[in-house]
């Protein structure tokens, strides 16, 4: 009886601490996020724009 009651108290433990762990990464994710210098965003908004794939190159090509 005794060994039950223990293993729920770390499973109670297990799953603060999963918890708490991903609130401190959504967190800091979100921190980081919010913080980011308009440079810096300006080239993220714009990567996946920045290299041409091979299937866009033979698109562009046979259509023009």
């Amino acid at each position: 009886m005794f060994r039950r009651l223990i293993f729920e108290d770390t499973a109670t433990l297990f799953t603060i601490v999963a918890f708490i762990t991903a609130v401190s990464i959504f967190v800091s994710i979100s921190w980081r996020a919010l913080r980011m210098k308009r440079p810096q965003l300006a080239h993220f908004e714009n990567l996946p724009f920045a290299t041409s794939t091979p299937a866009a190159r033979h698109d562009a090509d046979t259509t023009a």
